[in-house]
């Protein structure tokens, strides 16, 4: 049995999320069935770096699977992706250890968090943007704010009240916000993320954008470690799994 690692992107537009779930359409399965078909029926199922929600987009999603398959390293990227529907791709394939777990072995990860600031948004770009409409962020307010995520804390107010796992605790090593052409950009890359925690810091630089709030409410809401103090999630459209580091 060879190890596979797979760096994947695909457009969330229309999954039910990353994670399989009966009768919906997600990107594991869809994933798991192109391998399923490439090993002639033989289960074979995929373990990634971790899920994505429904609308949320990845360029840099990785996955393991163990395979008997006699095919050489070059072959299995045209291979998968002759099988995939066209909003997934393979866009790199290597051989691993067998010690090598995409979840378990990751380091840390990127995300991009996207706003348009067009007046009339593309109707082409609504998918992969959230529209500002008559908001115009202060940029500076934002980076301001980010400052206070910067670091390790515990991110119970800045999580979803579903997340599984007690220890909330999480080190974000770096957070930026640039203007790009007409998109307001928010790039995140730490240790890990919590469920939904990504969209809620968006959410919040947002609102401290706006006036809603003050950069240094974010020290309060994090030492609060109180979901009810943070405000909105953030749109799932505007998020993008850049990256996973190893």
């Amino acid at each position: 049995m060879k190890r596979v690692k797979a760096t994947v992107a695909y457009d969330g537009t229309d999954f039910a999320g990353y994670q399989f779930q009966p009768n919906m359409r997600t990107v594991q399965s869809v994933i798991d069935k192109a391998l399923v078909k490439l090993h002639k029926d033989k289960s074979i199922h995929s373990v990634a770096s971790g899920r994505t929600d429904a609308g949320v987009h990845a360029w840099g999603q990785v996955i393991h699977f163990d395979t008997p398959l006699e095919l050489p390293l070059d072959r299995w990227q045209m291979a998968m992706n002759v099988l995939l529907p066209k909003d997934v791709r393979v866009v790199k394939t290597e051989f691993v250890d067998n010690d090598f777990h995409a979840r378990y072995s990751a380091t840390g990860k990127t995300y991009m968090f996207k706003w348009s600031s067009t007046e009339v948004q593309s109707p082409f770009e609504r998918n992969y943007a959230v529209h500002l409409g008559k908001w115009q962020p202060d940029i500076e307010r934002m980076r301001e704010a980010a400052k206070y995520i910067i670091g390790t804390h515990d991110f119970t107010s800045f999580c979803s009240s579903k997340t599984a796992t007690s220890n909330k605790v999480r080190t974000v090593r770096e957070l930026t916000v640039e203007r790009q052409g007409d998109e307001l950009i928010m790039t995140i890359e730490g240790d890990g993320f919590l469920y939904n925690m990504v969209r809620t810091i968006a959410g919040m630089l947002f609102a401290v954008g706006i006036g809603w709030n003050e950069p240094h409410d974010l020290k309060e809401i994090l030492e609060a470690k109180d979901r009810k103090k943070a405000g909105k999630t953030a749109p799932a459209h505007g998020l993008y799994l850049m990256n996973v580091t190893y």
